[in-house]
């Protein structure tokens, strides 16, 4: 049964509704990562609590670590240091899921931290490497201040099984849980420090003055020029 003229003009709005988000989708990689990890920030919580809170983590995890790897395609660095860096991090998350194994889990912390910390110099460079403001760089701003609060709690994280009791707070244990760490995390870089988690182990808090100064950084040498260029972009037109 041949389809009308009337029936395949619905059919073709689709696909160039499809293409049209694609399109969007490739220019703006940033604005994905960024609104990932805010979803993020919401369920995390949600999953401590779930039976399978750490598979659902972990698949999670491999889906920022993904984008991570997408993102870093649109900036100057090479992309092989951050496959180099996913491709077994998950390899380790997984293997430390199904055999209960922390020292793979740790393992792959660390590599997921130092994969962080390579996507937000990535994403720096990007930012910096011209004098133009695009929309993708204002996303890019948003998901490399994340991306950095990310890498210091998976540090933390590591900090704490390589040196039990490294924080202390009103919750009890010497463990941390990974939403603690990573509301530390935001606290400290955003600057406001309104967190009932403190570094107790010398390493904690070296690590915790790390990101102090980060935060101060970051905001003075690229969202300051950011802002100084879409400044003087907008005098000039």
């Amino acid at each position: 049964m041949s389809v009308g003229p009337e029936g395949a003009r619905p059919e073709g709005l689709r696909v160039r509704a499809h293409l049209r988000w694609l399109a969007l989708a490739r220019r703006h990689p940033s604005a994905w990562l960024l609104a990932v990890q805010l979803l993020g920030v919401l369920l995390y919580p949600a999953m401590e609590h779930l039976t399978a809170g750490r598979v659902l983590f972990n698949a999670f995890g491999m889906a920022v670590l993904g984008l991570s790897v997408w993102v870093v395609r649109r900036s100057p660095l090479g992309i092989w240091v951050a496959l180099t860096l996913a491709i077994p991090a998950v390899v380790f998350s997984v293997a430390g899921a199904v055999l209960q194994r922390h020292a793979f889990t740790t393992t792959s912390q660390v590599l997921e931290c130092l994969l962080y910390f390579y996507t937000t110099c990535s994403l720096i460079a990007y930012m910096l490497q011209d004098h133009e403001v695009t929309r993708d760089e204002l996303f890019a701003a948003g998901a490399t201040f994340t991306l950095l609060a990310w890498a210091f709690a998976f540090a933390y994280s590591v900090c704490q099984q390589w040196y039990p009791g490294s924080f202390i707070a009103s919750s009890e244990g010497e463990i941390r849980s990974w939403v603690e760490l990573l509301y530390l995390s935001f606290s400290l870089l955003s600057g406001v420090g309104l967190s009932d988690v403190t570094p107790v182990h010398p390493q904690a808090r070296a690590l915790v003055m790390l990101e102090q100064f980060s935060g101060v950084m970051y905001v003075a040498l690229v969202v300051s020029r950011l802002v100084g260029l879409t400044i003087s972009k907008a005098r000039k037109g």
